[in-house]
């Protein structure tokens, strides 16, 4: 502001002495001076054209800057002209305005960075007029596709018909669909294409999300495959190892002329270690096949409170043993289309898993109730057990995954796949001081 007043300074300073050079250029012809007034009057027009210049070079400078503004052009370095002090604020303004192009820009790499490295193919279109036109097409979706980063929508339209066609039909609305596409002239590929519209500044944008099905279902088989083969190969590791070690002791015991007696306990006792983790190889090997054969569910007429009911005469002995108090609310007349003895597993897989998860707990209850909503039955298993780790969570219905140093790891799996054969499905919730599983069935 000091700066700017300087300058309004300058200019009327330069006023003053024109003013005064043409009132002492007249005073002087009056006086009949002609010559010392024609003099004066030259310093007067030297005056004029030197302010003319002055004027002119500030607002050319102003006009330069903010042109350079306007054209996003901030290439100058205003620092090394020390003499333009004068222009302080308006060079404060430049730097603003840089730094703040300099940050949008950083943030514009580092967003199409993260864009370009997302696994989905994006594609962002920008309306001009009544057209749209192609803001931002991601790499993966480029060389997904085989399509060039273009700016034209009618380019793309003839590279993807069935995907622009979709969209066109739409009228460029918010959409969630499914979509067969040809990817590299392969066999035809699902996706799952997801849109949404946006404003920002007086300017619209609309952003469609390609995701491959196949994709996703391998990653999740994939995922699956190496989460069964660590459990795999830890259980046979588990087995075969002290198997192979007492082979190896065996073969050179009976290698020996004679035994003696203490050999002869030693060889007794390896056979029975073998035998024991044979056994266990073999029960690993029965729960997989279990998991991987389950048989279509053969679907009769139950009533549900029996279902109940019979579960629990079996469970009787072990809650009397562990002294687990069981409250059962199922007391309506329910007929459900079920394969009674796959339930009956459920149930008792799901009553088992409540029964460990009170084994340290002073109060140990078990509640069953059922409720009916919207032509579905839920069945629902509480018990008062200190819940499921929010670190488990989301690995307790994985096969051979267990908690328990005796458990097998496949009820919960096991009660799952039954469920989802029935076509409902299997859920859990943690409240306070309790775990909650819900089987839902339809009626």
């Amino acid at each position: 502001m000091f700066k700017n007043q300087q300058l309004y300074h300058q200019l009327f300073f330069r006023l003053i002495l024109v003013l005064i050079s043409i009132g002492l250029s007249m005073f002087l012809f009056s006086k009949d001076l002609l010559y010392t007034g024609f003099f004066v009057v030259f310093i007067s027009v030297l005056l004029l054209s030197e302010i003319y210049f002055f004027t002119k070079n500030v607002l050319q400078f102003y006009d330069r800057t903010i042109a350079s503004i306007l054209q996003n052009d901030f290439s100058s370095d205003f620092s090394k002209h020390k003499s333009y002090e004068n222009y302080s604020s308006l060079f404060q303004l430049y730097e603003k305005l840089k730094d703040k192009q300099h940050e949008e820009l950083s943030k514009d790499i580092i967003y199409r960075s993260i864009l370009n490295n997302i696994e989905t193919g994006i594609i962002i279109l920008q309306k001009e007029n009544d057209d749209w036109n192609i803001f931002l097409i991601n790499d993966y979706f480029s060389k997904h596709f085989t399509v060039p980063k273009v700016s034209k929508w009618h380019y793309l339209k003839n590279q993807l018909p069935s995907l622009c066609n979709i969209i066109e039909e739409q009228n460029f609305q918010e959409m969630k669909t499914s979509l067969q596409i040809r990817v590299n002239k392969q066999d035809t590929q699902t996706f799952i294409i997801q849109t949404s519209a946006t404003k920002t500044f007086n300017q619209e944008y609309y952003i469609i999300l390609l995701d491959s099905i196949q994709k996703v279902v391998e990653k999740k088989e994939k995922e699956a495959w190496i989460n069964l083969m660590k459990v795999i190969s830890h259980e046979l590791l588990n087995s075969l190892t002290p198997i192979r070690s007492l082979s190896q002791n065996l073969s050179e015991l009976v290698q020996q002329e004679t035994l003696s007696a203490e050999d002869l306990d030693d060889i007794k006792q390896s056979v029975a270690t073998m035998h024991n983790r044979s056994n266990h190889l073999q029960e690993f090997v029965e729960s997989y096949r279990k998991l991987a054969m389950l048989p279509s569910p053969k679907k009769e007429k139950t009533e549900l409170s029996e279902l109940v009911e019979n579960c629990l005469q079996i469970m009787q002995p072990l809650f009397k043993k562990e002294k687990i108090t069981i409250t059962n609310s199922v007391d309506f007349n329910r007929w459900i289309l079920v394969d009674k003895n796959q339930m009956e597993q459920v149930i008792i897989n799901l009553l088992t898993n409540s029964m460990y998860a009170l084994e340290d707990k002073e109060i140990k209850e078990i509640t069953i109730s059922a409720e009916v909503k919207e032509k579905r039955i839920y069945l629902i298993f509480t018990d008062t057990g200190t819940g499921i780790d929010a670190a488990i969570e989301d690995k307790i219905f994985l096969p051979f995954f267990t908690t328990r140093k005796d458990g097998a790891g496949i009820g919960l799996t096991l009660s799952k796949n039954i469920i989802e054969s029935h076509g409902g499905y299997l859920a859990f919730e943690n409240g306070e001081n309790q775990t909650k599983f819900t089987v839902c069935l339809l009626e």
